[in-house]
């Protein structure tokens, strides 16, 4: 009976709070022997340090390649915005060819009608004919009200097309600067991050892959990024939550992980990570 009541009374191996997360239990894989509580804190401390140097790296790009696909796609639509006032000025210019074809059809049937009229022989004829001059006059006149309109139209549309020229060219000085400045910032980075980004998949080789999704969820999850924390002034390093000292305890203890009931992140001891050679970083 005392035995068993040992076994009841020992802590989980891990401690979780259900409306946060779902920490595993340890499982040991097939083959690997069954890595220590402390040994999988330190994995994960280390994959946070890792990460958190990504992370700063990243924040020095900020919004510059957000910045840069939306220049792009102003430069896009002023583009489209040109060719859609090109083509407009063109069916105008267009219309304009067409009204100036009628008037002179009209011109030519009018001088036809005026050399009818002296070889007619009634006054009937001549006054048929005297409509048809004056219906083509006014030909004349509905062709040139149109021609004046088109011109009008022309010259706005080529205002149109010369602004939007004047902002494509802003825009593409702005992108062009925009661009430089992110293809420094890759260049000076870029490697650095990668080199990173490989210590992290090889760290990531030493946390089995339940844990690992809990940690990644909660760094998803967290402003900050950091999905583990030490304890600073009795208090989560995450949240700033105050912890209770018993359960400072069992934090120290390494017996189980255990994380903070108000935001989730899991809690490693600062006396474990100094005492341990971490990974150099």
């Amino acid at each position: 009976m005392a035995k068993k009541k040992i076994a009841e009374n020992q802590p989980a191996v891990v401690e979780y709070n259900e409306n946060i997360m779902n920490l595993p239990e340890s499982i040991p894989q097939e083959g690997v022997e069954e890595i220590t509580i402390a040994k999988k804190l330190l994995s994960l401390y280390n994959l946070q340090q890792i990460c958190s140097q990504i992370d700063k790296i990243r924040v020095v790009r900020g919004e510059l390649p957000h910045e840069v696909r939306d220049m792009e796609d102003a430069l896009e639509g002023m583009q489209t915005r040109i060719e859609k006032h090109s083509e407009e000025l063109s069916e105008l210019n267009q219309k304009i060819i067409a009204q100036d074809v009628r008037m002179k059809e009209a011109a030519t049937l009018i001088k036809r009608y005026e050399e009818q009229q002296n070889n007619v022989r009634n006054n009937r004829e001549y006054e048929s004919l005297s409509k048809e001059i004056d219906y083509q006059r006014l030909e004349i006149q509905v062709a040139e009200k149109h021609k004046t309109k088109f011109s009008a139209d022309i010259v706005v549309k080529t205002e149109g097309i010369a602004e939007f020229e004047e902002k494509k060219r802003e825009i593409e000085e702005i992108l062009t600067q925009k661009q430089n400045e992110l293809s420094d910032i890759i260049s000076e980075t870029e490697k650095e991050e990668q080199e990173l980004i490989e210590k992290a998949e090889e760290l990531k080789k030493n946390v089995d892959h339940r844990l690992l999704n809990a940690f990644e969820r909660i760094r998803n999850n967290a402003r900050n990024g950091l999905a583990i924390v030490l304890i600073e002034r009795d208090a989560c390093g995450g949240c700033f939550s105050t912890i209770p000292p018993q359960r400072q305890l069992d934090i120290r203890l390494h017996k189980k992980i255990i994380v903070c009931e108000a935001c989730g992140r899991i809690f490693i001891d600062q006396q474990l990570v100094e005492s341990q050679n971490l990974v150099e970083i």
